[in-house]
């Protein structure tokens, strides 16, 4: 049964637009992912190009759309240089500063825009949760560059369209992302802990990702700010012996922080992308009565592995 006409996708054609394309093809008519890059038509799956700076004719796709979902977003998971710090902020503040303005000109805009945002926001903790209400900000370039993103998404002048901005956890799928990258550690006997392993993890199976986006479509009283993670946080030590467990590999050698700073510079990224503590809490969905599918770990792991690659 189709329950939606039209979902959008803003820079859909990564991993996570992926997910969302193939959860929602059998729910509505027509899926339009913006990109930069063309590709073909596939069922009711369709791309439109744009750049995400400049107006154009792409804006007619949002009009009379069900949701918007924006993921445009250089990924992180480079070094900190001067150039990739302006092409991470400009990737994000740009294309979600020309949507709203799209969005403010249409007769019938999206009834929902969500911009996947970042968990990372919060402070590194390892006292305790941090929730939408309660939260403590952190600091540093990370934590800059979500609170511009997100000023610059509430700020947009729509009055027609609900927005929440989803602070993403880590999210957990066999296709790509995080998951494969630590499973290949496992698997090369290198799937200990990581520093010195206390740092919390606030991860997200990917099926419940998109599970909440239709879960926001249908609770029209949700809006702002919403944590997008697990109600169970698990710390970097259990993250990686459940991986190793769930996988049948009875060891794994740990990676103390220097070692991890050599490899980080040799690999082209940041340490701080698995040092970080995240202790976020969904604390919105639950009171709300969002069930998880995955709430703990083991099972989103032994899920995930049951996948094919």
């Amino acid at each position: 049964m189709l329950l939606y006409q039209k979902v959008v996708l803003a820079g859909g054609n990564g991993y996570l637009g992926q997910v969302l394309a193939n959860y929602y093809k059998n729910l509505c008519h027509q899926i339009v992912i913006l990109s930069r890059k063309p590709a073909a038509t596939v069922g009711n799956i369709s791309t439109v190009l744009w750049d995400g700076e400049s107006e154009g004719s792409w804006e007619r796709v949002l009009d009379g759309a069900d949701m918007l979902i924006n993921l445009c977003g250089k990924n992180v998971n480079c070094r900190y240089t001067d150039k990739n710090k302006k092409a991470i902020i400009q990737s994000r503040v740009k294309p979600t500063a020309l949507l709203g303005r799209a969005i403010s000109k249409l007769t019938h805009p999206p009834k929902l825009w969500i911009n996947v945002t970042s968990a990372t926001i919060y402070r590194h903790a390892e006292d305790h949760a941090q929730d939408e209400f309660a939260g403590e900000i952190g600091q540093g370039f990370s934590v800059e560059v979500c609170k511009e993103w997100e000023q610059t998404f509430f700020e947009a002048q729509t009055p027609g369209a609900r927005k929440v901005a989803l602070r993403m956890g880590i999210v957990l799928g066999r296709g790509d992302g995080v998951f494969p990258r630590l499973l290949n550690l496992v698997k090369l006997g290198l799937g200990g802990k990581q520093g010195n392993g206390h740092q919390q993890v606030s991860w997200i199976h990917e099926q419940d990702v998109a599970q909440i986006t239709k879960w926001l479509l249908q609770h029209p009283e949700m809006d702002g700010i919403i944590n997008c993670t697990a109600p169970q946080t698990v710390s970097n030590t259990n993250l990686m012996h459940t991986i190793r467990k769930c996988y049948g590999m009875p060891f794994g050698l740990p990676s103390p922080q220097w070692l991890l700073e050599i490899g980080a510079r040799l690999i082209g990224t940041e340490t701080e992308l698995i040092l970080k503590s995240r202790w976020v809490a969904p604390q919105r969905l639950l009171d709300a009565g969002y069930a998880f599918r995955f709430a703990g770990i083991a099972s989103a792991i032994s899920n995930i592995l049951k996948q094919k690659s």
